[in-house]
Parts: C-alpha cells; sequence; structure tokens
C-alpha cells in the first residue's frame, strides 16, 4: 500500500540528484574541456599558458588576502594616542630656548597626524583595494560592488578617505592658516590635492589610454606632506589657527557629511530591503562605518587641538557624550550584512541601525555646534 508513496518520493530525490549533477556538470564543463586542449598541446604553448596560469593563480590569492585581512583593525585606535596628557592646543608655543626660531616647541596637530595614520592605515598598513586591477575587472565583468563578495574592505576605505578629504580640505582653507587672507600652507595644499585623486587608478588605463601612476602613490605623498605639516607646526614654523569658529565650521562640515550618508543609508533600507541577497547593503553599511571609525579618531585629534576652546566653552560633556555614540557604532560588526524591513521579524535591518547611530552622533555635533555659536 505505501509501494506508490515511496516510489513517489525515490523519484523526487533522483530528479533532484539528477539535476544537481547537471548543474555541475555544466559548471565544470569548461574546465574539463580546457584540460583536455591543454593535454593536446606543445610544451612551449603548455609553459607560457602554465605560466599564466600561476601568476593569475597568485594574483587572485593576493587578492583574497588582501580583501579578508585586515591588518591593525581596531575601532578603539583613537585611546592609543593619549591625547589627554598633551595639555596643549595646536600652535600653541609650550617652550623656548635661546630665543631663536629653531628652539621654540609648540603643540602639533592631532587632527593632521590622525589624517596621515588612517590614509597610512589604508595605503601601507593595507593594500589599496579599490585601484587592484582584479577589483577593477570584477567577477567576470560584474563589478564586485554588485556581488556580496571582496568588496566590504574596499567600501570601508573608501569611507575613511572620504572622511580624511574633507578633513584635508578643512585643514588648507581654514585650520592651517591665520583667517583667509593669509597664503595657504604648501604642504597642506599638496595633501588635499593628492587625496582628491580618483580613487580607482591603476598603473594603465584606457580613458586617457596609457600608463598612469596608480592611486596609492598619491595618497602615500598626502601622508608625507600631513606630516611634514605636523613636523613645522612642532617646530613653530607653521601656523594651526584653533579658534573657536573654526571648530564649528569643521564639526559644521562632518556633520554635513555623515548626514548625506544617513539618507543614503535610508534609501537603502527603504528600496531595496531583500534581507541578506540585497547585494549592495554591505557596500553602503562599510562606508558609513569607514567615516564613523575616521571620524571617531579625527574628533579626539580635534579634542586635542581645540583644547583651550573646549574648556572655555564647557564642552566636555557633550564631547564625552558624542565619544561614546561613535564608540557605540563601531562596535556593531555583522559577519553578514542583512538589509530586512524596519517592521521585519524575521530578518535584521543593518542599516537602519547604522543610519540610527550616525544620527546620534550628528545630534551630538549639533549640539556642540550650537555651544561654540553662543
Amino acid at each position: 500500500m505505501l509501494d506508490p508513496i515511496v516510489n513517489f518520493f525515490t523519484r523526487i530525490f533522483q530528479w533532484i540528484g539528477r539535476g544537481i549533477g547537471l548543474l555541475i556538470g555544466a559548471i565544470l564543463w569548461p574546465f574539463l574541456w580546457a584540460g583536455r586542449w591543454y593535454t593536446q598541446r606543445g610544451w612551449i604553448l603548455k609553459a607560457v599558458l602554465g605560466l599564466a596560469l600561476l601568476v593569475l593563480i597568485g594574483l587572485y590569492a593576493n587578492f583574497f588576502y588582501a580583501t579578508q585581512w585586515w591588518n591593525n583593525f581596531n575601532p578603539n585606535y583613537p585611546d592609543t594616542y593619549t591625547f589627554e596628557k598633551r595639555n596643549v592646543s595646536a600652535g600653541e608655543q609650550v617652550a623656548a630656548g635661546t630665543g631663536t626660531d629653531t628652539a621654540k616647541t609648540c603643540g602639533n596637530s592631532g587632527i593632521a597626524q590622525i589624517a596621515a595614520d588612517l590614509t597610512d592605515f589604508n595605503v601601507n598598513q593595507n593594500a589599496w583595494i579599490s585601484s587592484m586591477i582584479l577589483y577593477k575587472l570584477g567577477l567576470f565583468g560584474i563589478d564586485w560592488d554588485n556581488t556580496p563578495w571582496m568588496d566590504n574592505k574596499a567600501s570601508f576605505q573608501r569611507g575613511i578617505n572620504q572622511a580624511v578629504r574633507r578633513t584635508a580640505t578643512e585643514l588648507a582653507d581654514n585650520l592651517g592658516r591665520v583667517r583667509t587672507t593669509s597664503q595657504i600652507d604648501a604642504d597642506l595644499q599638496d595633501a588635499r590635492g593628492n587625496l582628491q585623486f580618483d580613487e580607482y587608478t591603476w598603473y594603465f588605463g584606457v580613458s586617457p589610454f596609457g600608463p598612469k601612476t596608480p592611486t596609492p602613490s598619491y595618497y602615500r605623498d598626502a601622508v608625507r606632506k600631513l606630516r611634514s605639516f605636523n613636523a613645522r607646526l612642532a617646530t613653530c614654523q607653521a601656523t594651526f589657527d584653533a579658534r573657536a569658529d573654526n571648530l564649528k565650521q569643521y564639526i559644521d562640515r562632518i556633520a554635513s557629511d555623515i548626514g548625506s550618508t544617513s539618507a543614503i543609508l535610508k534609501e537603502r533600507a527603504e528600496n531595496h530591503n531583500n534581507g541578506w541577497f540585497d547585494t549592495r547593503a554591505d557596500d553602503r553599511y562599510w562606508f558609513a562605518y569607514g567615516q564613523l571609525y575616521a571620524y571617531y579618531g579625527l574628533m579626539k585629534g580635534a579634542q586635542a587641538d581645540f583644547e583651550d576652546v573646549i574648556k572655555e566653552k564647557h564642552l566636555q560633556s557633550l564631547w564625552d557624550t558624542m565619544d561614546a555614540q561613535f564608540d557605540s557604532a563601531l562596535r556593531i560588526q555583522p559577519f553578514i550584512i542583512a538589509n530586512g524591513r524596519e517592521d521585519g521579524w524575521l530578518l535584521p535591518t543593518h542599516l537602519t541601525t547604522m543610519g540610527f547611530y550616525i544620527l546620534r552622533v550628528r545630534s551630538n555635533m549639533v549640539e556642540i555646534s550650537n555651544v561654540l555659536t553662543q
């Protein structure tokens, strides 16, 4: 009596097994065909193709390592600077020896130091993913950003770079000069220009056609320029204008920057909530994470650089609250980014969660800006 039921399920599993076998065969067929073709060639062609294959395998092994291992990643990295022990604002003279200019000592800039270190983290301690040839080629021509793999670190790095670019502009235009009628510092101007360079340039390009200087070379030069400025500032040969209105403008620009990112997260969360199958959700999430990662350190540097302003305006409590919001946001590191519905009950909505923390940080920044206005 049960034989028809058993036979039915037996046929079902046979069909499933046959389907899986056909699928695997279709996937492996090009490789089997290539293997047969390769064994029939002459030894010279075999050697050339074998060497090319080894190079390709090596490139992909390096690409996999570069994208999956995040060297020196540390959300609590601002604590390693111990700025609280400095007790001097940026550009403030703290010592003078014999009265000569070379004997003077001034406070250097925590903002410039962290901007340089973050860029060093991106291009020296780690490979800059966005301009690697295999990242540019994509997965069989599909942009890696449109796949669930190999793109999280690239988005994270671009988020950091966005924050450092914004900071380099503020350093050159306002913080590193007295008012807007004085000369722009040459090192800061060069650093700003280098950091604005395209993020995707490899050694060769087609538009325009020909060899190029890759992106990491420009960013490495920006690191040197920022550190050169800081070294001159420490010997009182450069300027850092630690005024309250400069701090307010810098914070306003950051609030505007992360406010734009929160709008991007909102759009993605509302219109593309496909749960774990939204292949662009991880890009948005890790870009926002990279921004907060960078601005957390840069705000620690600003706290040291504008120490006198913060004391005068009694901002320490608000600043501590802002730091706590940064810390809370950076503790959220999901293994897989899910863009579920905001009112869903099964899948998490990581984009909305990150957007919430971004707006919390922005709210604290607006409060600090309002106090600085008074």
